[in-house]
């Protein structure tokens, strides 16, 4: 096994230099014989000089574009992102530089799970209006916003892969019926969990709850937009824990302000922090891309991306490689071959 110097993305520090995520698992690269460091700067996307000096590297904020490599310059062996998104890296860049991109499902999918369970509750039970009632003194108004129940509704998931699965399982005590749209889903998993596959169209006008759990790709953008809010429920909630861009906001604020949809529950904005005006709304629940935060996650996510590291290290394919196409290239395999005694 080669020893692999590993570098840790900076904005994992707080302005103390502490680790704001807690225990991410670093101390099993000591422990393997391997050594680690924060990236001496914050970016906001990696440059080759930034990635130059390290083997790994462990991320969650900075993009990988095409500027972060150049030919002739060290590059690592693997990018470890701390999540299940990567939507801000260059896979097609990272592949032709022969760099393995891999993240974090296992780390994240129940925290992600149970952080849709949260919102979807706290829309459902109008959390957010009755915490101001308290504060702002109004406590005789508390019987104005009476909450739904969430046993024997109709909830719609868009996306029931691993995340969207976990939200199945953690829903099944309430005895809800699920429907799912998701084009990957095979018919017998969907069986298998009690969802019924139907389309998109369908999933909008049959759900009292519609709850996003899909990755963002080109495919997914704006997903739900105009027409898909238009054909829900006007007695409908919309839970959005995924990715921003797959709901068209300036519909949503739309849908919202117009009373067409009840309410609205989000994690994820178009742009962070929002700039659309649905902050304003009174119909909006929110959180700041936070709510899965979790000592759970820390460890999951940091465990995921440690072992990414010690795999490649000891000349091992890592589980959740993004960029498949890597595996085949002969530049990453005569790396990966390097770090075996």
């Amino acid at each position: 096994m080669t020893a692999f110097t590993v570098g840790v993305s900076r904005d994992f520090l707080d302005a103390q230099d502490r680790n704001v995520w807690g225990d991410i698992c670093l101390d099993r690269l000591t422990e393997a014989g391997h050594s680690w460091e924060y990236l001496p700067r914050v970016v906001d996307a990696f440059t080759p000089e930034d990635l130059a000096p390290y083997d790994g590297v462990i991320f969650a904020a900075p993009a990988v574009t095409a500027n972060s490599f150049r030919d002739g310059t060290p590059r690592p062996r693997v990018l470890a992102r701390f999540g299940v998104g990567y939507d801000t890296v260059d896979l097609d860049g990272c592949t032709a530089h022969d760099v393995a991109v891999t993240i974090t499902p296992d780390g994240a999918r129940r925290p992600v799970a149970t952080a849709a369970l949260t919102m979807l509750l706290a829309v459902l039970g109008n959390v957010a209006v009755k915490d101001r009632l308290v504060r702002e003194h109004r406590w005789a108004e508390r019987d104005q916003h009476m909450g739904l129940g969430l046993s024997g509704i109709t909830v719609g998931l868009i996306g029931v892969g691993n995340t969207g699965s976990d939200l199945v399982g953690l829903l099944a005590p309430f005895g809800v019926r699920v429907l799912g749209h998701d084009p990957f889903c095979p018919p017998e998993r969907a069986r298998a969990l009690h969802v019924e596959l139907v389309s998109r169209e369908e999933l909008a006008a049959r759900s009292d709850a519609v709850v996003v759990m899909a990755a963002l790709t080109p495919a997914t953008r704006h997903l739900v937009d105009h027409a898909f809010l238009a054909a829900m429920r006007s007695t409908a909630v919309l839970i959005n824990v995924a990715r921003g861009p797959i709901v068209d906001e300036i519909a949503l604020v739309d849908a919202l302000r117009a009373g067409r949809i009840r309410a609205a529950g989000l994690d994820v904005f178009a742009t962070e922090p929002p700039t659309s005006g649905i902050e304003l709304l009174p119909n909006v629940t929110l959180a700041p891309h936070a709510l899965a935060w979790t000592s759970e996650m820390s460890r999951g996510n940091g465990g995921s991306c440690v072992q990414a590291i010690l795999d490649v290290a000891e000349g091992r394919v890592p589980a959740h490689v993004v960029n498949r196409d890597v595996l085949e290239r002969p530049g990453f395999q005569a790396r990966l071959a390097a770090a075996l005694p």
